[in-house]
């Protein structure tokens, strides 16, 4: 997980906003969402490393969409399985489909006009459900600019062993958050290692 635009508060969700997986058409706005989301904070990606998070899990990727009048892609989520205490590396495509019981949160970003309606938390709240049924055991994330204090809300811990990079910019927080789920599937190794050994939620 990247941005501040997940940072925001309230409970009221989006008028004729549905969650559903990324079609091949909806990549054009999530590019235009992601740098307006990233660029100033110099955290945005190229859209092949975007499309290959998708890629390797398209089933746990999805657009916040709406009806004609809005947007067609008023927001997105991409996460896929990563083994616990690594991360993707920024800008880097993902070659590896990995076979894990942790779901790395790559990335949530919903549009500038539409923050403060509670829609972060339908899109994290829809992903913890779609994990479960998967039978993942954590979600992970690195949280940016600030936005530790959000994702500590939505049970978010974090992981004091775990360094996040630096090119994930000053004061990334890398956090885990368990699901209570059983029958893990087996860990891989592979993918960015941390900086530390790795130690339990």
């Amino acid at each position: 997980m990247r941005a501040e635009l997940s940072v925001e508060s309230g409970s009221e969700s989006g008028t004729g906003l549905s969650i559903r997986q990324i079609g091949s058409d909806d990549w054009e706005s999530i590019a235009e969402l992601e740098s307006q989301a990233y660029a100033a904070l110099g955290l945005s990606e190229q859209r092949d490393a975007l499309e290959s998070r998708a890629e390797a899990s398209p089933g746990t990727c999805f657009v916040l969409a709406g009806p004609a009048q809005r947007p067609a892609v008023a927001g997105y989520l991409l996460a896929l399985p990563y083994p616990r205490f690594r991360y993707p590396g920024l800008g880097e495509p993902e070659q590896t489909a990995f076979a894990v019981d942790n779901l790395h949160l790559h990335d949530l970003v919903v549009a500038r006009e539409l923050r403060r309606r509670g829609l972060a938390g339908r899109l994290l709240g829809h992903l913890e459900a779609v994990a479960r049924t998967q039978r993942r055991r954590h979600l992970s994330l690195v949280a940016v600019a600030g936005s530790d204090g959000f994702w500590s809300r939505h049970g978010f811990a974090p992981q004091p062993g775990v360094a996040a990079p630096l090119h994930y910019g000053p004061g990334a927080v890398y956090m885990s958050k368990p699901l209570g789920t059983s029958q893990p599937l087996g860990d891989a190794p592979g993918g960015t290692p941390s900086q530390h050994c790795p130690e339990g939620d």
